[in-house]
């Protein structure tokens, strides 16, 4: 499924790295970032969660809560928001169900292997839910810019 600018955004249902429920419509009224991204504590994520930490305030004062969400446990998302003092909440999709839901879970190529994995994407979603931008050349150092541009 490939969403477009000007589309609903598809509410989902999972948890965050406390193990409590989140959804994208209980942000109803908020402009919401959703950054899909590979895997925790790896170069280019780190970059692109310290971007957006670094940036929050900015992102916080353009109206935006952030959520970032990717395949790994609570657990692991924890570890990631306490190393890099995170001020936002990490989605555990570790079923990758939300990711389907955004066609962000495809088949993917590394050195000669291919295999499935997240395509690293933001989805700019308004406060009526509807998708404004879709992000798919990601500056990891730079992201925040890209999100306020």
């Amino acid at each position: 499924m490939t969403l477009t600018a000007g589309q609903k955004a598809p509410d989902f249902s999972a948890i965050d790295q406390q193990g409590a429920p989140i959804s994208l419509s209980q942000f109803s009224g908020h402009k919401v970032v959703l950054y899909f991204y590979p895997k925790d504590s790896t170069p280019g994520c780190t970059a692109q969660a310290c971007n957006l930490r670094d940036n929050h305030q900015q992102l916080v004062d353009a109206g935006y809560v952030v959520l970032g969400i990717s395949t790994d446990s609570p657990k692991r998302h924890q570890n990631f928001i306490a190393k890099n003092s995170l001020p936002f909440a990490l989605i555990a999709d570790e079923d990758h169900s939300v990711h389907d839901l955004y066609g962000t879970w495809q088949l993917k190529k590394f050195m000669g292997k291919e295999y499935m994995g997240t395509v690293r994407t933001s989805f700019i979603i308004d406060e009526q839910g509807t998708l404004i931008n879709i992000i798919n050349k990601i500056k990891t150092k730079d992201h925040s810019a890209q999100i306020l541009a």
